[in-house]
């Protein structure tokens, strides 16, 4: 076994990691969203912030290969175009924050918007408004900011689809297109500015195995007759995460 791969398992938390991204990969795959509104939050228990960044982007792609082919076929990839370029060029800053913070003040910052996200969601908060060509540019670049801030990728988008008018398969199909293109618009900056250990790519390696698995069982239960179940489990589980990683958990 290579020694990358044996110090991995010997990572703080490393089974947690493991149970946690397979759960992940499941609501990711029937849902199109979640993962990193399950996975950061637990993850701040046993990494530093980089490395949650670089963990959940790198382990992000591995799902791309399991559903960006279906995705593509039924997503607005102009619409999605737009959103990725308005947040080229916030991830830098987003990184440039989360190194300067404190690590336990990037856990709140992940807490209070993994939080405010699914608050968000829960009280069925709808708008009716058409968001125009400047509000499209916005909630990218906000997404690209926060993404590369905390890992967390998807609160912006998830409430800008989620929350809209779009139909359940359309909105599926556009979030997973975006998160795997601002996936891996992050992970390219931080090869760039020297930000990935060794030891992060391992852990994504490993970790990407059961995302992989657990994505093609979560696509593979995906029914848009069922959208109201498939939205209430994923909601209960970003709950049980973002409550398991607050840093009050911590001293």
């Amino acid at each position: 076994m290579p020694d990358g791969l044996l110090q991995t398992f010997q990572t703080n938390g490393i089974w947690w990691l493991i149970l946690t991204m397979s759960v992940a990969g499941i609501v990711r795959g029937f849902t199109g969203f979640g993962t990193a509104l399950i996975f950061v939050p637990v993850a701040g228990l046993f990494l530093g912030p980089a490395q949650v960044v670089g963990t959940i982007t790198m382990t992000g792609i591995a799902s791309t290969i399991a559903l960006l082919p279906k995705a593509w076929r039924h997503s607005d990839r102009g619409e999605v175009g737009l959103l990725l370029l308005a947040a080229l060029p916030m991830v830098p800053a987003g990184l440039w924050l989360m190194q300067a913070m404190e690590a336990t003040a990037v856990r709140w910052v992940v807490s209070v918007i993994a939080g405010g996200t699914l608050l968000a969601l829960v009280s069925g908060w709808r708008y009716t408004m058409k968001v125009g060509l400047l509000g499209a540019v916005a909630i990218g670049a906000a997404a690209g900011l926060i993404g590369g801030m905390t890992g967390l990728t998807g609160p912006v988008v998830i409430l800008f689809y989620l929350a809209g008018q779009s139909m359940v398969q359309s909105v599926r199909a556009n979030t997973i297109l975006f998160l795997a293109g601002l996936d891996i618009v992050i992970v390219a900056n931080l090869f760039l500015t020297g930000g990935v250990e060794t030891r992060i790519v391992w852990l994504a390696l490993v970790l990407a195995v059961p995302y992989f698995i657990t994505t093609m069982i979560g696509q593979a239960l995906f029914d848009p007759a069922r959208e109201k179940s498939y939205r209430l489990l994923a909601f209960t589980l970003i709950g049980l995460a973002v409550l398991g990683g607050l840093p009050i958990w911590q001293g």
